[in-house]
């Protein structure tokens, strides 16, 4: 597998979230959304599995690619119309993914596998899907939780530990022990509920 391929779907991956219309900041500067988050993902994997291969790296870079084109808006507002969501989504994710990789001549094993893991199938039996919900797991507590539990003032504290069991019990006990070894920027207000809900 060459460099050059990985670049170019890298830089094609990149490309493709710069056109997000929603901008977010990183406290210094405003980024197009799903770029940002590219970028953390990146750097999530580095800290937390630097060994990981070509595949694995392009696969949670695409994790949310071009995801404003599927809003949630989309679907009924009920728990079923998210679901729905939810599982397009990953197939679009996945299908965005794989054309990119077929533009860069990856092969077919490579591109399934990649599929694979940004569709999210086999999550506890599949390790690049586990890798990959532990990656996404890790982002959200560090970058996104804090902003989330500001959004819902209406959520008591038992909703919110149910919340973070539920995200904490799809992180493999590496990611757990990785986000409890000072590695992992924990959001301090949440500190103490987070430390409630799992212990």
């Amino acid at each position: 597998m060459s460099n050059s391929m990985f670049e170019q779907v890298v830089e094609l991956i990149k490309s493709a979230n710069s056109e997000d219309p929603n901008q977010e900041s990183d406290g210094e500067k405003s980024w197009p959304k799903e770029l940002l988050y590219t970028y953390r993902m990146a750097d999530m994997l580095e800290r937390y599995s630097p060994d990981a291969d070509d595949v694995m790296k392009l696969a949670i870079q695409a994790q949310h690619i071009q995801r404003w084109q599927s809003p949630r808006n989309a679907y009924p507002m009920n728990k079923k119309g998210y679901h729905q969501w939810r599982t397009n989504l990953y197939q679009f994710h996945a299908d965005t993914l794989a054309t990119l990789m077929q533009t860069a001549d990856y092969s077919k094993t490579d591109i399934d596998r990649a599929k694979q893991a940004v569709g999210k199938k086999s999550l506890k039996s599949n390790p690049d899907t586990q890798l990959l919900e532990d990656v996404s797991a890790l982002v959200f507590i560090e970058y996104y939780m804090q902003a989330f539990v500001d959004k819902h003032p209406e959520y008591n504290e038992e909703k919110w530990i149910s919340i973070i069991l539920r995200t904490w019990n799809k992180v493999s006990e590496t990611g757990q022990k990785f986000a409890l070894s000072g590695a992992l920027k924990l959001p301090e207000p949440l500190i103490p509920i987070i430390t409630k809900a799992i212990s």
